[in-house]
């Protein structure tokens, strides 16, 4: 039998996207999100053509590609912006959409959220879910300002530092990769009309994305420092002192900043849960059960087929049991290949020179995996 009333926990992009699938057939929805406000925040994202179909099953890439800026290459530089190379990226969503559109996370997450409400989910800030306990046929929900509920399907899309984890017995931890990752919100260059990375300089790699027509996010991975320096405030100061040695179009958006610019700074960490991610009627998806480092950009893609395909799957004529089982067999193999790929891109930026590494090959054969079906 379908499942009629699901309790989703995180409002980020999985929790968003699921909670829009999921009504979207006819489900009863509540969506809590522990922070007490609900809105996008942060900085750029790059969105492969798989997390564009995703949105378009939902109903918000119109709005979503309004604002965002779609292209199909993208560009390898050496440290001082001469071209390395200039490579097609595979249409994962299919030869229809863009392959790629770099976009602002805030627009991506405020089309999420007034989708969300206009599709009639009951949406509840400020709390999250404090006690499960759970029957073949249903799960009471004690949440933390002391309501309760009962539903059939109770998912956490949580995201990498997922409480539900631990709560449905998943004992995973996140762990560091050994990389950490500065980014900014920039004014857009003219000539900036794709993604481009840098190599060779003094730190792993740099590069940017354009997000918007006037706006671009551009990023410094580094080795671990501080971590006290983790946070949205790290000192700008510090990232051009760690970025010092890349020109180029790079060296020209971060000279270009003014000196109060907010720099998200943050240490890379992954997740697997490399087993089932349910525990009977309760579940974590997205990167709360999968979370890989940010080298092929394919973390918020893995997350919108979760929820895409986890929506079709839990409504559809299967006992719950079975759909989930058919659930796991579908994307754990996709974003076990996904993470292993990402891992070993992060070894050999982390170990220059390794033989046999080629980066680029990865990438694209990745990619290329990744247009087959969802």
């Amino acid at each position: 039998m379908p499942v009629h009333k699901v309790l989703v926990v995180g409002g980020g992009i999985t929790g968003s996207v699921l909670s829009l699938a999921l009504a979207q057939r006819g489900t009863d929805v509540d969506l809590v999100e522990i922070s007490p406000q609900w809105f996008g925040v942060g900085h750029g994202i790059t969105v492969q053509g798989n997390a564009l179909k995703a949105l378009r099953s939902v109903g918000v890439l119109e709005r979503v590609l309004a604002r965002a800026v779609p292209f199909d290459v993208m560009r390898l530089r050496r440290a001082d912006g001469g071209l390395i190379t200039e490579l097609s990226t595979p249409h994962t969503g299919g030869p229809d959409l863009p392959s790629t559109a770099g976009a602002l996370r805030s627009d991506l997450q405020n089309a999420l959220c007034d989708a969300v409400y206009a599709h009639g989910v009951q949406v509840r800030l400020g709390l999250t879910v404090e006690r499960l306990d759970q029957s073949s046929e249903q799960v009471d929900v004690t949440f933390t300002d002391g309501s309760t509920g009962r539903y059939d399907l109770v998912v956490g899309a949580d995201g990498i530092n997922s409480a539900m984890r631990g709560l449905i017995g998943i004992t995973q931890r996140p762990r560091p990769v050994g990389m950490s990752i500065f980014r900014v919100v920039a004014e857009r260059p003219a000539e900036m009309d794709c993604a481009e990375v840098y190599y060779g300089g003094p730190r792993f790699k740099a590069g940017y994305s354009p997000i918007s027509a006037s706006q671009c996010y551009a990023y410094l991975l580094d080795e671990n420092l501080d971590a006290s320096l983790i946070g949205p405030r790290a000192p700008l100061a510090l990232m051009r002192e760690r970025g010092a040695g890349y020109g180029g179009t790079w060296g020209k958006v971060i000279a270009s900043l003014p000196d109060d610019t907010a720099v998200d700074y943050r240490w890379i960490e992954a997740v697997l849960v490399d087993e089932d991610w349910h525990r009977g009627r309760t579940m974590v998806i997205g990167d709360a059960a999968h979370a890989c480092p940010p080298l092929i950009a394919q973390g918020a893609a893995m997350c919108m087929e979760d929820a895409v395909l986890l929506a079709e799957l839990v409504t559809g004529d299967e006992p719950l049991e079975k759909a989930l089982d058919h659930f796991m067999s579908r994307r754990l193999p996709r974003v076990r290949m996904v993470l292993a790929n990402s891992l070993q891109l992060a070894a050999w930026e982390i170990n220059p020179g390794t033989p046999g590494a080629d980066p680029a090959r990865i990438m694209s054969e990745t990619l290329q995996s990744l247009t087959a079906a969802a």
